[in-house]
């Protein structure tokens, strides 16, 4: 199995919601904050998937429309006066488009928010989907998934100068924070934590860091981003307690698209361009993270 790695000072408020997460954002410019560099991707000029009606109508329409989300700092992340998005599933994203035969001035994103995901692709307003998608048994019934290309899983933020909280098992009595609404707040019940909701996990983060709260709880992949927003001050326990792989959402039984993005992901992994992504993004908390098998099923 090889290692490789899983963004911005604190600025204004941005807003995790669905399931997984709410926080605050910054701008999140990973790479130009601390000198990592994203790669480049070669967009191939010899792609024919003329057996996927989704690539057929990007290629007839001249450019992809990728779903991402705009509100998660180093995964999915949309600067909105610079009009630029960063983060993790975006370099996922274009690395497969490049493999595609889509160029960056061929790429446009779309934020869809978790609970439309299904529909925006069943219904074609986008060709793929890159945003923290959790593949599972219920979605496979509606849409069709390449990857995983990242396996998440909930674990615990917590400050920087802790040593007590070393898992799930140290949240017995604990003050730990998550989102209303949210799967993880059941699980701090199970482990005898002491629940505290708010609305985002941009509250639970400010309440970590003022010492109102002994830990913040959600998908480890998004609490790396709060991680690496606030160098110095958090991190990551790094024992995650559930698992969450993601891939990329598009329509379902488009068996040849499907094919074509595992091969493209599997390609960057090969080449190294998904360990340097990682490393500019998700990787700046300091945590590592596994590249897992990919799962054409």
């Amino acid at each position: 199995m090889r290692t490789r790695r899983t963004i911005a000072a604190a600025l204004s408020v941005l807003a995790l919601t669905a399931v997984a997460a709410c926080g605050k954002d910054g701008s999140p410019n990973a790479a130009q904050d601390t000198g990592s560099k994203l790669p480049t991707y070669q967009v191939k000029s010899d792609v024919k998937l003329d057996g996927s009606p989704t690539w057929k109508k990007a290629k007839a329409r001249g450019n992809l429309i990728i779903g991402a989300k705009s509100d998660q700092p180093f995964l999915g992340f949309e600067d909105v006066a610079a009009k630029t998005r960063s983060g993790f599933d975006i370099e996922i994203a274009k690395m497969v488009a490049a493999d595609l035969g889509f160029g960056p001035d061929q790429v446009q994103f779309q934020t869809v928010v978790s609970a439309n995901r299904e529909t925006s692709i069943a219904g074609g307003q986008i060709d793929y989907y890159v945003g923290t998608y959790t593949i599972n048994d219920a979605r496979k019934q509606k849409v069709s998934f390449a990857g995983p290309y990242m396996v998440a899983g909930q674990d615990l933020l917590v400050r920087k100068s802790n040593t007590d909280i070393t898992g799930p098992d140290a949240m017995a009595g604990k003050n730990v924070c998550s989102a209303t609404g949210s799967t993880s707040l059941a699980r701090i019940d199970t482990y005898h934590g002491k629940p505290v909701k708010y609305d985002t996990y941009a509250q639970c983060v400010d309440k970590l860091l003022t010492d109102e709260v002994d830990a913040v709880t959600t998908d480890d992949a998004i609490l790396k981003g709060f991680a690496a927003k606030n160098q110095g001050q958090l991190k990551v326990v790094g024992k995650p307690f559930s698992k969450e792989p993601y891939g990329v959402g598009l329509a379902k039984g488009d068996k040849v698209l499907q094919d074509a993005i595992n091969a493209a992901l599997k390609a960057h992994e090969d080449n190294g361009d998904w360990k340097k992504a990682y490393d500019a993004t998700l990787g700046l908390s300091g945590a590592s993270a596994e590249i897992p098998p990919l799962d054409a099923s």
